[in-house]
């Protein structure tokens, strides 16, 4: 039997070894856990959402309009009639939705201008100062005047949420670039012959994801908040789709007298926010090796 052939499996399973390290690591890890369980109730619930309830979340019954909570009604009624329960279940498939793809937009958009200011030398002024220049504007203003000028709809106000927070993934992923721009194996691809979206894409990219991840657990959070307050002054997803922000947008004329029509939506945002930042709080503890593990 050769070297080679020994080498061979070995070199295979390092990876896999590696990963399950790294998975144990984090199921060690109180945050991430309890993040992790909340996150995943929310997107089983949006998931099975048909399931759980034969209701449709636009099916109007005015007969039973502001209703209290009950067990015909476990989270009451609308002012039309229309089932909380049912509106917030489908309202989480929506607005899980909208925060996943903003988030892997912003991903990607700011991955590569990250990435191409940290290996093109010439570029990382030009690039920087565009995005600080985005970043001179808060991201929820940014958000809502890219949102009014698309017009409302779905798909604009996941382009403005993605744009909001490209600058600040690039920023992220930058900083990782730099350093890692400047180590010997970089060198050594480049004197083997490698061009520069070998290098950027092959060496570069897979050393940037740890904070890239990290970064994008905070931006989901961020994306569900500011999709809620764009519906709620208006200018989210356009009715009757029910996202959480719609819904608490539509009760908040009836807060005194059917306070349930805010209050559940906006348990769900709370707790999808919560759940993200723990997520990320247990990945940053565990992918930094500065930090110590929390076990």
């Amino acid at each position: 039997m050769t070297d080679a052939t020994v080498a061979g499996p070995t070199a295979q399973a390092l990876p896999a070894r590696r990963r399950f390290v790294l998975a144990r690591r984090l199921f060690r890890h109180r945050s991430f856990r309890i993040g992790f369980v909340i996150v995943a109730v929310l997107v089983l619930a949006a998931a099975l959402a048909p399931v759980i309830t034969s209701i449709e979340p636009t099916a109007m019954q005015i007969r039973y309009r502001f209703r209290p909570p009950s067990w015909q009604f476990p989270f009451g009624t609308d002012m039309f009639g229309r089932d909380v329960f049912t509106r917030v279940l489908y309202g989480a498939r929506l607005s899980l939705w909208i925060g996943f793809t903003a988030s892997l937009l912003a991903a990607i958009g700011g991955a590569l201008l990250g990435l191409a200011a940290a290996y093109y030398k010439p570029l990382d002024s030009l690039l920087m100062r565009f995005t600080d220049a985005l970043l001179a504007f808060p991201a929820i203003l940014l958000a809502i005047g890219i949102n009014a000028a698309l017009g409302p709809q779905i798909q604009s106000v996941i382009i403005a949420l993605a744009a909001a927070y490209v600058p600040r993934t690039a920023r992220i992923v930058r900083a990782s670039g730099l350093v890692i721009r400047e180590l010997d194996y970089i060198d050594a691809a480049r004197v083997s012959g490698a061009g520069a979206g070998r290098i950027i894409f092959r060496h570069m990219l897979p050393n940037c994801l740890a904070p890239l991840l990290v970064s994008l657990t905070f931006i989901f959070a961020y994306a569900i908040l500011a999709e809620a307050a764009l519906s709620f002054l208006g200018i989210g997803p356009p009715p009757p789709a029910p996202s959480w922000g719609n819904i608490v947008s539509e009760g908040r004329d009836y807060s005194v007298e059917a306070w349930w029509i805010m209050l559940f939506p906006g348990l769900g945002i709370s707790l999808a926010a919560l759940g993200m930042n723990l997520l990320g709080d247990g990945l940053r503890d565990v992918l930094d090796p500065r930090l110590k593990i929390e076990s």
